[in-house]
């Protein structure tokens, strides 16, 4: 049955086609016969007890810089939209909060994916710390006595951002490496929150398999490898894509989850594992539907639509 269907994203006039996940979500929704609306965040509001958006309505097609017609923009009162996609991209900052407090309001009218309750209180290297069994040795900490015992423990580590994204601001640093105490301070002088320490996976030079999960099951998974003298993995810093099976010990680590994220109303989620070890949740926006079903001809998208439509029956 057609429905209508907001998303709430950064400016989709400037997304990768090819690539952009949420692209690829409006363009299975569309082929549905779903009906499309775009906001961005901060066009997100509170008036007269109801939540509204400053929305346009708009169709996709798949032509590089001529890929979506927007409509005017209107006050989109989002008590009256069937589906809300939560897909801006972090970071995970207050913005990002207050928008997940707005869209609990919704609860009980409209169905929005991810549950913003759980996207808040589960950001992507937080919600690891539930299963301590599959990461690797990870401490959180703003002290930089704890990070220095840690990291004379561990030798070898990767110093990140708590509510980073992209692989911004990650750095590794091998025994010889002097810079923690200068890195401490440079993040410190610029947020309030504690960073992250994980111990360095040396197989992470043979890949950061991306893991995709369609209501707390693993439908797929991509392995980005990352570019020569580089750490970070990620596609858009010159991670490469590469196809990749499930593996028992994937199928493991989602059958731990998977779960809690069905639980929690967590639809669409990608979860990085490196050398077996689970090291990311990513529920506030995640990627890897468009690589992934190029790689083994799967429609992900259908999937996830598929998972959707199950609740907005249910």
């Amino acid at each position: 049955m057609p429905t209508t269907v907001a998303f709430q994203m950064d400016p989709i006039d400037g997304v990768d086609i090819n690539a952009d996940s949420s692209f690829r979500l409006a363009e299975a929704a569309q082929g549905r016969g779903h009906q499309l609306f775009y906001y961005p965040p901060d066009a997100l509001y509170f008036e007269n007890g109801r939540i509204w958006a400053l929305a346009q309505e708009f169709t996709v097609r798949r032509e590089v810089g001529n890929h979506v017609t927007l409509g005017d923009r209107q006050p989109l009162a989002l008590d009256t939209v069937d589906v809300i996609w939560l897909r801006q991209d972090p970071p995970f900052d207050m913005g990002y909060i207050t928008t997940t407090h707005l869209l609990d309001r919704l609860a009980g009218e409209t169905l929005v994916v991810n549950d913003p309750f759980w996207v808040r209180n589960y950001p992507e290297k937080l919600l690891v710390l539930d299963f301590p069994d599959l990461i690797p040795p990870t401490t959180i900490a703003r002290d930089i006595s704890v990070l220095r015992r840690f990291r004379e423990e561990h030798g070898d580590i990767i110093l990140k951002p708590l509510y980073g994204n992209g692989g911004a601001g990650v750095f590794r640093l091998p025994p010889e490496d002097r810079n923690l105490a200068s890195l401490h301070e440079m993040f410190t002088n610029l947020s309030r929150e504690p960073l992250i320490v994980q111990k360095y996976l040396p197989d992470v030079t043979q890949g950061d398999k991306r893991v995709i999960l369609v209501d707390g099951e693993a439908v797929g998974a991509i392995n980005r490898v990352p570019a020569r003298g580089e750490t970070r993995s990620n596609m858009h810093v010159g991670g490469r894509p590469e196809a990749a099976e499930l593996k028992p010990r994937d199928l493991e680590i989602c059958a731990a989850i998977g779960p809690l994220l069905r639980e929690k109303g967590q639809v669409f989620v990608g979860i990085d594992v490196i050398g077996g070890l689970l090291t990311e949740i990513n529920v506030t926006s995640p990627t890897g539907i468009q690589e992934l079903e190029r790689f083994d001809g799967t429609d992900i998208a259908g999937r996830i639509w598929d998972a959707v439509e199950k609740r907005l029956a249910t």
